[in-house]
């Protein structure tokens, strides 16, 4: 990539060694790059590897820019437009540049910046085990840490060190308890306060803490909702907090966030699904000089970040928060599972699964939109025997009220989701992948406690699943 955008006139910066895609949103922003481009299969097998394209804001592109990228792309025959070149002889040239090392120090300290009560880490006696998953995040994460005084890390040396075959685990998803098996097995050993694990291009983190005798997986859902109460906590009790803040979440985020805010005074932000349009809206902020009333941004699928210094998920800020978090709440003698418990005491317990429906090639493809197409044209009255209260349509930009039968405009890009709030303070989304050939749908049911929340959930799963067979 670096050999053909130099032969082509475009000057080119690029890290030395691997970075996670964080550290690439920055590297735009600091160095004042009109875009960058990122080479990674994110999260996913090999097979799937392809690049992320970053504007000047060092945001992932949005679908207006993507159709313009997409016209240029089309307009070029690729045979006897694109001119390339030799890397070595481009770098001698100055047309290829290696970013520097004031770059990485300069984006470690807006990381360390973001802590609120980092000076009880070292104290804390924080125990972690950490693996990044044969993936970018080993250096930046540990570096961190260790800034940050967390020093007693214990690394999976099976996923210590790059390797884009990911030997250890087909799917390199920290969402997916395959992935952590030998992270679990290391803290079957170490017997960890907490296991750290990052997906390979570092934008997303998945944590594991001690239950007794096991270690539960936290869901994404879980660990942001604790981190955003943690953060109005906290900021509150130093006084950071600024006027008037913001938290921005997805469509498919839980309404936990919802509660929480209300809770702390703090505005809630609901966008599409795709952290790329969280920091749209940290660049809509930040073009009104507001940009510091953003607190705290997350999805559902592992993906954070509190501060506007780069516009994407950053699992090395969220990895510093989250051991952060830990560690305060060690000296306060409350282990992480009591904190959730804590969180889901005040405001109730809110389940959420997603279960993925696969439908590969052609066909799949037409069965998928057919899918779509039924559900968006003869959509459920009721699901479990639940009532459906409102269907809102993201592809034609409608909520519908469905025992008055009102509508009203959605204001977010049109997308392919459709979106079903039931009586009870239950939810089903549904919506195709936009990287693998899958069709989604996420669950929320909430209830006094868990095992009541469980129940519903496997209630909305099976009756909705029908659709999809």
């Amino acid at each position: 990539a670096a050999e053909v955008l130099a032969a082509n006139g475009i000057k080119v910066y690029i890290y030395k060694e691997l970075m996670p895609t964080p550290m690439l949103s920055f590297a735009v922003r600091n160095l004042g790059c009109q875009a960058g481009i990122m080479v990674t299969a994110s999260h996913n097998p090999a097979k799937y590897n392809g690049y992320k394209a970053y504007g000047h804001d060092g945001c992932q592109i949005t679908l207006k820019g993507a159709e313009i990228i997409l016209s240029e792309i089309n307009s070029l025959d690729m045979f006897k437009d694109i001119k390339t070149s030799d890397f070595n002889t481009e770098l001698e040239k100055g047309n290829i540049e290696y970013i520097s090392q004031e770059v990485i120090d300069a984006y470690y300290n807006c990381v360390l910046a973001e802590g609120i009560n980092t000076d009880l880490c070292a104290s804390s006696g924080l125990k972690v085990v950490y693996t990044p998953l044969n993936g970018t995040g080993n250096k930046p994460v540990r570096t961190i840490l260790k800034k940050i005084g967390i020093t007693d890390v214990s690394i999976v040396e099976e996923q210590e060190n790059p390797d884009g075959n990911f030997p250890t685990c087909p799917y390199p998803n920290p969402e997916i308890r395959e992935a952590l098996e030998l992270g679990l097995k290391k803290c079957e050993e170490v017997k960890p306060d907490l296991l750290l694990a990052t997906d390979p291009d570092c934008d997303r983190v998945g944590i594991a803490v001690p239950d007794g005798d096991n270690y539960v997986l936290f869901s994404g859902n879980e660990v942001g909702a604790l981190l955003f109460e943690y953060i109005c906590k906290q900021r509150i009790a130093k006084g950071t907090m600024p006027e008037n803040p913001i938290v921005v979440k997805t469509i498919v985020t839980t309404n936990i966030i919802n509660a929480i805010a209300k809770d702390y005074g703090v505005e809630v932000i609901d966008v599409l699904t795709g952290f790329k349009f969280i920091g749209e809206q940290i660049g809509f902020l930040e073009e009104k000089g507001e940009e510091k009333r953003y607190i705290f941004g997350f999805e559902e699928s592992y993906g954070y970040l509190s501060g506007g210094y780069v516009r994407d998920k950053d699992a090395v800020n969220a990895s510093m928060l989250i051991c952060e978090m830990a560690a305060y709440y060690r000296t306060q003698g409350i282990s992480l599972i009591q904190a959730r418990e804590n969180l889901y005491n005040k405001y109730g317990v809110y389940y959420h699964t997603l279960h993925s429906f696969t439908f590969e090639g052609e066909s799949g493809m037409i069965k998928m939109n057919d899918i779509m197409s039924q559900l968006r044209n003869n959509h459920p009255k009721e699901i479990a025997g639940y009532k459906v209260i409102s269907c809102s349509d993201y592809k034609l930009s409608i909520t519908k009220d469905i025992a008055t039968g009102s509508e009203t405009e959605i204001k977010l890009p049109k997308s392919n989701v459709l979106a079903f709030e039931l009586e009870d303070n239950l939810k089903v989304v549904v919506r195709p992948s936009g990287t693998e050939p899958k069709i989604k749908t996420y669950y929320t049911a909430k209830a006094p406690t868990f095992d009541d929340a469980k129940k519903i959930e496997l209630k909305l799963a099976e009756d909705f699943g029908k659709f999809f067979e």
